[in-house]
């Protein structure tokens, strides 16, 4: 089937879908494939719950409402393409090593107060999030937010061709996924990928100005918005010491002082909503409603979370972790308060030629931190701790066992690492 009898298909669809277990009456199911799954084969029961059509690749297929293509995936994308041309409304791209999901939620709230905004759910951030974010975008939207991740030069630049940014972020450029990029250096030119496409394409770079790197390479685009001076205004936004867990900000927008609360843990996220301001006050939504939107964001999913247990307050930062985003988190909890501190850390995982280097200097940094309790989990955080007085374990299943019958009271703990090493295992023993 050619794109646009497909894309007419979709413009009287309720939309796509790629999991069969969640059709909804009237949706086009994609039948995508994986290491462990093939979508191919739960085609005809997405069928039989309600589904409009089923797109395939499986050749042996057939029927009325069977759409054999080449490839699933490439199709989807190109649909996406197709459904990208008719949307007018600013598309913000976001990307950076750390941060991206939070930065993607403050700027939702945030411009929220302008208009309807759609943006990537969750941290669909990939060759198949972004193709579904798209096509989960209603014509009517007045603000579109895109994040993007990748671990690989040229992902960045791929996914750029997809949902055509007309304005891009990156947070930060960090040691993440090493082991993809190959060098530092690599990764700083796969981030530029965003940079890149927005500068040949008409676009803005709306960058943080205090960053070194980022302002370097901003070199050769025309249209640049500075976080210090969004549009016509002027913006400052610094944390304000305290003695909470929470980052509270102190701010100055065109000459006038501000200070407020955030729901947010540690003064390395400002930069997060230094970006939400910046992008709120150059798009026109008033600064007391930039603020109220910023303060009330209440962080989900494991990213700068507090939670208060039965017997512990709980810093969850645990969705992903690499050596710039576990310094960040371990110098705003060496700044904290307590009586009684403790750490949970998973393994940093992808970091290649930098994984030795990356865990030991963790080691170095809880070094500094008096009475603390220290508990590490992977075989790279065994390898670095030698000769640190740490609870060492394989596995979070091995982690968790020890908590059960340790049951430790009366702590502030932080808890980060590699999503891969299943931290959340933890949770339930805090």
């Amino acid at each position: 089937m050619e794109i646009e009898r497909l894309y007419a298909l979709y413009r009287n669809s309720a939309g796509i879908t790629t999991d069969s277990r969640t059709i909804r009456k009237g949706e086009i199911f994609f039948a995508l494939k994986g290491p462990a799954h093939d979508g191919n084969r739960h085609a005809v029961a997405a069928l039989e719950s309600g589904a409009l059509a089923a797109v395939v690749d499986d050749k042996s297929l057939s029927g009325e409402r069977i759409i054999v293509v080449d490839d699933v995936l490439s199709t989807m994308s190109a649909l996406a393409v197709c459904h990208r041309r008719r949307l007018t409304m600013p598309v913000i791209g976001i990307t950076g090593s750390n941060g991206k999901t939070t930065t993607k939620e403050l700027l939702t709230a945030v411009l929220s107060r302008k208009g309807r905004v759609h943006s990537t759910p969750g941290n669909l951030n990939n060759h198949i999030g972004v193709p579904l974010t798209l096509l989960s975008a209603p014509d009517d939207v007045a603000f579109l937010i895109v994040e993007m991740g990748a671990n690989h030069p040229g992902e960045i630049a791929a996914l750029c061709r997809t949902a055509r940014p007309t304005h891009g972020i990156i947070t930060n450029i960090g040691t993440a996924h090493i082991e993809g990029f190959g060098s530092f250096e690599n990764v700083i030119k796969a981030k530029r990928e965003l940079y890149q496409w927005l500068g040949e394409n008409g676009g803005t770079v709306i960058f943080n100005d205090d960053n070194p790197i980022l302002k370097e390479i901003t070199g050769g685009i025309s249209s640049l918005v500075a976080y210090s001076s969004p549009g016509s205004h002027t913006l400052r936004a610094e944390p304000e010491e305290n003695d909470g867990m929470l980052l509270r900000v102190s701010a100055e927008i065109d000459g006038v002082p501000y200070k407020f609360p955030t729901r947010l843990f540690g003064a390395y996220n400002t930069d997060n909503v230094r970006s939400a301001m910046a992008v709120g006050l150059f798009f026109g939504v008033p600064a007391d409603d930039i603020i109220e939107a910023i303060s009330s964001y209440m962080p989900a999913n494991n990213r700068s979370q507090i939670t208060e247990t039965d017997r512990n307050t709980v810093i969850c930062d645990a969705y992903n972790a690499n050596p710039s985003s576990m310094e960040k988190a371990i110098g705003s909890f060496a700044a904290l308060k307590a009586a009684k501190k403790m750490v949970i850390l998973g393994d940093m995982l992808e970091l290649g030629t930098e994984t030795a280097p990356g865990h030991s200097a963790v080691i170095r940094q809880l070094r500094q931190i008096d009475d603390l309790k220290a508990v590490l989990i992977g075989p790279h955080f065994r390898e670095a701790a030698a000769g640190f007085p740490a609870k060492l374990f394989g596995s979070s299943e091995a982690a968790a066992e020890w908590l059960r019958s340790e049951k430790p009271e009366g702590y502030t703990i932080l808890v980060k690492g590699s999503r891969g090493m299943m931290l959340e295992k933890v949770y339930p023993l805090l």
